[in-house]
């Protein structure tokens, strides 16, 4: 007697369900393919410069001032990127680092050489970060509003301690730093700093439980205070990871200009919250890369010199700025409404 035909069993689909890791997988395509596209849209700017100015965009020494040009805002936005990914927001970067600048380059802290200045805009830029963090994570204040209170208030001492004047920097081994005799196989100084607070950021972000606590922070954070993961004391940190960032960029600032001002980082904020958001950096916080924030700056920078090269107004470069701030949110969004 012929048996009845077994039902068939249904396809397993390697996209479906039952494969925990391909989220995980469609998660690093999206940002392989953003990281493409961020490199495409380089590569791009790159021939337009090539095209429009063959002579003066290629040489070695306008290729060496962008990426000079790129390492102090760089910096800033590596710390901006983990704020950023936990939820958070820092409006007061770009008056920190003026703050570091001015304190740093007092007489008083040149006597101590460049350990001194180093040191002094370090500790400046970690002591706002904390303030920062102390009163977000356990005052309780909105990111906007805390970060805001420090901008004008690093604006206001930077101003006060300086009386609007310019501190000259006084000490050979600082402005020997700036100079082409201390490249290293063509590399400037401050080029290899920002390589390396990159390298350090990318480990951080991806192969540490503080990347990771980050990410869960900003992605959900009442379900990472049950995981177990102090959310207060993890946002505190972030915000000192930005001062710190910034207390560094103050150095590099005050090596490329030989100067401390009240008017150092102007505009750094929001210079740092644009690369970030164009690399792919979601402003609602869980998402986010340090490859990709860095292109950010680099594209931003790069549009800048094509913009001064080819001797074009600021306000049209503001606006190409704004337009590609504009693109990139909406790509954002576009994502993650097929996530």
């Amino acid at each position: 007697m012929t048996q009845p035909a077994s039902p068939p069993r249904p396809a397993t689909s390697k996209s479906g369900p039952a494969d925990g890791a391909s989220p995980l997988r469609t998660l690093s395509a999206r940002a392989d393919l953003r990281t493409l596209s961020l490199l495409g849209v380089l590569a791009v700017l790159v021939l337009i410069g090539g095209i429009t100015q063959p002579d003066s965009f290629l040489d070695t020494d306008n290729v060496q001032l962008i990426l000079t040009q790129a390492s102090v805002i760089g910096v800033v936005t590596v710390g901006m990127t983990f704020v950023i990914i936990s939820g958070g927001i820092d409006l007061s970067v770009g008056a920190i680092v003026a703050l570091a600048s001015v304190w740093a380059t007092t007489v008083a802290t040149q006597e101590y050489g460049v350990a001194g200045i180093l040191f002094t805009a370090v500790i400046v830029g970690m002591a706002c970060g904390l303030v920062n963090g102390m009163l977000i994570a356990y005052g309780g204040m909105v990111p906007f509003i805390a970060t805001l209170a420090m901008l004008a208030s690093g604006r206001g001492l930077a101003l006060e301690i300086t009386d609007g004047k310019t501190q000259m920097v006084t000490v050979d081994g600082v402005l020997k730093l700036g100079e082409r005799d201390s490249y290293i196989l063509g590399i400037p100084p401050l080029v290899l700093v920002f390589a390396a607070v990159t390298a350090v950021g990318w480990l951080l972000l991806n192969r540490t439980t503080f990347g990771r606590r980050s990410v869960a922070v900003g992605g959900n954070a009442e379900a990472a205070r049950l995981a177990g993961i102090d959310v207060r004391r993890q946002r505190l940190y972030l915000y000192l990871l930005s001062g710190l960032c910034c207390g560094i960029a103050a150095f590099m600032l005050i090596v490329l200009s030989g100067s401390g001002q009240n008017t150092n980082g102007n505009l750094y904020e929001l210079d740092a919250i644009a690369a970030a958001i164009i690399g792919g950096t979601l402003l609602s916080g869980g998402r986010g890369t340090i490859t990709g924030s860095v292109l950010g700056v680099l594209i931003f920078i790069t549009i800048q010199n094509i913009f001064a090269l080819n001797n074009l107004e600021t306000a049209v470069q503001q606006i190409a700025k704004g337009a590609i701030i504009v693109a990139a949110v909406l790509v954002q969004r576009r994502t993650s409404s097929h996530t």
